[in-house]
């Protein structure tokens, strides 16, 4: 709303607030904060929050700090707000060194996103729930008569609780389950030899909400004579089944680029060996073979989107002569296209799957411009930096509804 003093709105909102830094400093708090903790904002601002509110150290199952400290940085993680259950969090009295008082608050955390995609702020809202809890605690003493509305306030505090435990089960049981699928993930997009090539970057963002495992992969393997070949596909489907997949088929391409050298011999093969596996068929991924000593790039592409080549003065060229359908998508085999393109030393060699570049109700040309002008933009950043500054430019530092894998080597 035009006019509207947002600092002013701030400070008189009755419920608290208090606003966190990613260290979790306090840098800002409301009126009605200071009112509930009975501080002031010196003695707030510029203190880390679990140094302006330590847990009660005469209550040995105070773990009010835990808590807090478990929902912000979930909240730093996963850039979602967090709304935790009823909690006592005891608070120091001014005043009085070492004495506290029980309290018990209801709090939220939310994320507020900077301009690079990270979280730059948290919020942290609560509203003080101590008179209701101690009052719950007096109605359920022996003898006491409940009214119908007592009841049902009891209620609710209990399932609160159980709801409170509940979800930490479940918060366990997802780290469990994530941490297996993290295991499995860099196991089968494991590439030996890539640590022999500084200037080759490569990155894998699992598609938001998954387990961390998908069908997008990448690969380098070193060839005979100095050559390597790279590669990217894209297995259709989401989870377990299509990276079961995707394994199989990466290690099979893997071993005929190996056995083969020539990018479209490979992808013919892998073509093959995808008509006999389940799940495969429409896969797309692109072969490329880097000659360093004839400075050429050997290339064949089954459906997927095409590899940019990056020259130092920012011009991007399309590596699309050599295009042919995905895997098992012809019912009789053919022969596979290939192509080669000479580059420069400096020039650098870009391929992804379409999670990088394709948005809903957008055309995919409209994607591959976003993506050539950022590269032209970011043209002189190594490998490393360039796959971070391209991923920020296209809003994907937090993943997209779809995974991706990138590849970028400087030639």
């Amino acid at each position: 709303m035009q006019g509207m003093d947002y600092e002013a709105l701030f400070a008189a909102t009755p419920s608290p607030y208090l606003v966190l830094g990613r260290d979790l400093v306090i840098v800002e708090v409301n009126q009605a904060y200071l009112e509930a903790t009975g501080r002031s904002r010196q003695n707030l601002l510029g203190q880390r929050i679990f140094d302006a509110f330590p847990d009660n150290p005469d209550n040995p199952e105070a773990d009010g700090v835990e808590n807090l400290s478990a929902s912000l940085n979930r909240v730093l993680a996963t850039h979602e707000p967090d709304t935790m259950a009823l909690q006592r969090y005891d608070i120091a009295v001014m005043g009085r060194p070492g004495s506290f008082e029980e309290r018990w608050w209801s709090p939220i955390n939310t994320p507020i996103i900077g301009q690079d995609g990270r979280v730059a702020w948290i919020i942290h809202r609560v509203e003080d729930v101590t008179a209701f809890v101690q009052a719950y605690n007096t109605w359920s003493g022996p003898g006491k008569r409940l009214t119908e509305r007592d009841a049902l306030e009891a209620e609710l505090y209990g399932r609160a609780r159980e709801l409170q435990r509940l979800n930490e089960e479940l918060r366990n049981a997802h780290t469990r389950e994530r941490q297996v699928a993290v295991t499995l993930q860099e196991a089968m997009l494991q590439s030996p030899d890539l640590a022999r090539h500084q200037d080759v970057a490569v990155r894998y963002l699992p598609a938001a909400g998954s387990l961390n495992v998908c069908g997008d992969w990448y690969d380098v393997v070193d060839l005979a004579d100095g050559r390597f070949a790279v590669a990217v596909g894209d297995v259709v489907g989401h989870g377990l089944e299509a990276a079961a997949v995707m394994g199989m088929l990466r290690s099979a391409l893997s071993a005929a680029i190996r056995a083969l050298e020539r990018p479209a011999q490979a992808l013919e093969v892998l073509g093959l060996y995808a008509r006999s596996l389940e799940g495969a068929l429409n896969t797309t991924v692109v072969k490329a073979m880097v000659d360093p000593r004839s400075h050429l790039i050997i290339y064949s592409n089954a459906g997927h989107p095409p590899p940019v080549l990056v020259h130092p003065d920012g011009t991007c060229r399309l590596l699309d002569e050599a295009v042919d359908p995905p895997l098992g998508a012809r019912p009789q085999h053919v022969p596979r296209p290939q192509a080669g393109q000479p580059y420069s030393p400096g020039d650098t060699l870009v391929l992804y799957t379409d999670g990088l570049i394709e948005r809903r109700d957008e055309d995919i040309d409209a994607g591959l411009t976003r993506l050539t002008e950022a590269l032209g933009h970011h043209r002189f950043l190594g490998p490393e930096h360039l796959a971070d500054a391209l991923l920020a430019d296209l809003g994907l530092v937090r993943g997209s509804h779809d995974d991706i894998a990138l590849v970028i080597v400087r030639l």
